[in-house]
């Protein structure tokens, strides 16, 4: 969703416009705002979304539905099983998507057989740790907060890069083209970001994806800000009772060109790829 500007003349008018993609088209509609844009824009942002055709939000709601129905089948040790697999296959992508030299194969053996394969041990290192941190994050309904991100972030790198690990930068980075905020806005704009995380009354799928985009933008540690988005994107669907979603290592360009887009490009890209991967659950809630 984004606002934009037409000219008429030597008068400027605001438009408020939305596009979501039903099928293999893509329909966008379109609200007059004004000479100036109004106060209450959230208000007539939130009004267009559910005026629109095949509203994301039921379709969102259905997977929760569905997914929840399936999970509370499945027996406990079964359940414990399921989390580790989970976990495998996260860790294997999320620390790949990195530069890791650990395969999806690797990955089983470390966690489940505690085989460490001839391989950099600051890979293995991150592996098993990581490993843990998911694990931990299943079991833990608790708000998001400074502690718990260099809680996680210390947890992942004290053994491989124990001069950052569980701290936010205090210098300058950069990012490919892209200049990270000054590190003494850091803090600040962590702490916006939190609370964004803990209030916000947005559908949890959009709230991960925008989550995921804000820190990423922010990036408030030395290295490993992928690593810790992605769990933070995923804390706030499993606790929020809707199935997770994994960036796969052999997808990531896709995931690039997303983060290169602005916000509302971003939230796009996420919610489709989360409505395709779960496509089956919402086909069979039908």
């Amino acid at each position: 969703m984004r606002i934009i500007k037409r000219k008429k003349g030597i008068n400027e008018y605001y438009y408020l416009q939305h596009s979501v993609r039903l099928g293999r088209k893509i329909v966008t509609k379109e609200k007059y705002l004004g000479k100036i844009v109004p106060a209450n824009i959230k208000e007539r942002m939130l009004k267009l979304k559910k005026e629109m055709p095949g509203n994301l939000n039921k379709k969102l709601e259905m997977i929760k539905r569905h997914f929840q129905a399936e999970w509370k089948k499945i027996p406990e040790s079964a359940k414990r099983k399921e989390k580790e697999e989970i976990s495998i296959s996260f860790t294997y992508n999320t620390n790949a998507i990195e530069g890791s030299t650990i395969t999806l194969e690797e990955t089983r053996e470390i966690i489940k057989d505690q085989i460490s394969p001839n391989k950099p041990l600051r890979d293995i290192s991150e592996t098993e740790a990581h490993n843990l941190v998911f694990l931990e994050m299943f079991g833990q309904k608790k708000a998001i907060d400074n502690k718990r991100l260099l809680d996680w972030h210390k947890k992942i790198f004290e053994k491989s890069k124990p001069d950052i690990a569980g701290k936010y930068r205090d210098y300058l980075v950069r990012v490919g083209d892209y200049l990270a905020p000054d590190w003494q806005e850091v803090k600040g704009m962590m702490n916006n970001l939190l609370e964004f995380i803990n209030s916000s009354k947005i559908n949890p799928v959009e709230l991960s994806a925008r989550a995921h985009y804000r820190f990423e933008k922010i990036h408030p540690f030395g290295d490993g800000n992928g690593r810790i988005g992605r769990l933070i994107m995923n804390d706030i669907l499993w606790h929020k009772k809707y199935p997770m979603i994994i960036i796969e290592y052999k997808k990531r360009m896709s995931y690039y060109k997303a983060l290169q887009r602005d916000e509302d490009g971003f939230a796009s890209y996420f919610i489709r790829r989360f409505l395709s991967i779960h496509k089956k659950r919402y086909l069979r809630a039908h």
